[in-house]
């Protein structure tokens, strides 16, 4: 038998959907699309590739960065939102379907070209984007790729890999070993987020309090919940962008 809970009452300023989130409507709605602390995080996987490669041609860093911003930054964001409005987001359907098309179009126009110009096994790296693309956000075969590994594969290793090889036309053991660094951190990525986004979009409400040893008592809320988490999330999607920031210049 099923409980059924009360109507909700609570007449608190509305959770945010996201800690970066900002108010809905206008300009302020394609900010928040982008996930700025979370994009940050996974387009540094490309410096790292490039740092690690140590064979810095910067033109493929920068056609690479721009390839995955237009990716993972945008399209596969405009796609998560055209799912079920995760965000809030007031952007028309008929717009973020545009946005995705376009900007995904332009990341694999730049894949192709790359192909021309470095390698035709580079159409591999494409392929294999554009479909994860779609299948992960899009939520294909039924939801067999919107999954914590394909997570941290699709959105950790292979933009690091594909920067890598942008740069020296090959896989090596240092590749491999940063492809692990990306996946990992990702894994970790996923499980924070999953837990606090369930929390700010789920969570009718959080109470409570903690007793410790010494008499002390803490009130347990929503922002006692989320708060550390977030602040994680957030200063480790900074340490990986200026780390692979530092390794890029050190190994210049």
């Amino acid at each position: 038998m099923k409980l059924r809970l009360p109507p909700r009452t609570d007449t608190s300023p509305k959770v945010r959907p996201a800690f970066y989130a900002l108010p809905a409507g206008g300009w302020r709605d394609y900010v928040t699309l982008l996930h700025p602390p979370y994009t940050l995080w996974h387009l540094s996987y490309v410096v790292w590739g490039a740092a690690l490669a140590g064979a810095h041609h910067y033109d493929r860093l920068a056609a690479t960065l721009t390839a995955f911003f237009l990716a993972v930054g945008v399209a596969a964001h405009a796609l998560d939102e055209l799912q079920d409005r995760p965000l809030g987001t007031r952007i028309p359907r008929i717009v973020l379907n545009l946005v995705a098309v376009l900007t995904l179009g332009a990341a694999v126009a730049i894949g192709i070209l790359g192909a021309v110009v470095v390698s035709p096994w580079l159409l591999a790296f494409v392929a294999f984007g554009l479909f994860i693309a779609l299948a992960y956000n899009l939520e294909w075969f039924a939801s067999a790729f919107h999954s914590d590994a394909w997570f941290a594969l699709s959105w950790g290793s292979f933009p690091l890999l594909t920067a890598y090889f942008a740069n020296t036309e090959q896989l090596g053991p240092a590749a491999l070993a940063g492809a692990v660094m990306a996946f990992t951190l990702s894994l970790a990525q996923r499980t924070l987020s999953s837990r606090v986004r369930a929390l700010r979009r789920k969570a009718r409400s959080i109470e409570g309090r903690v007793l410790y040893s010494d008499g002390a008592v803490e009130d347990i809320d929503r922002h006692w919940a989320t708060g550390p988490d977030e602040r994680a999330l957030l200063l480790i999607a900074c340490s990986v962008f200026t780390g692979g920031v530092a390794v890029l210049i050190a190994t210049a």
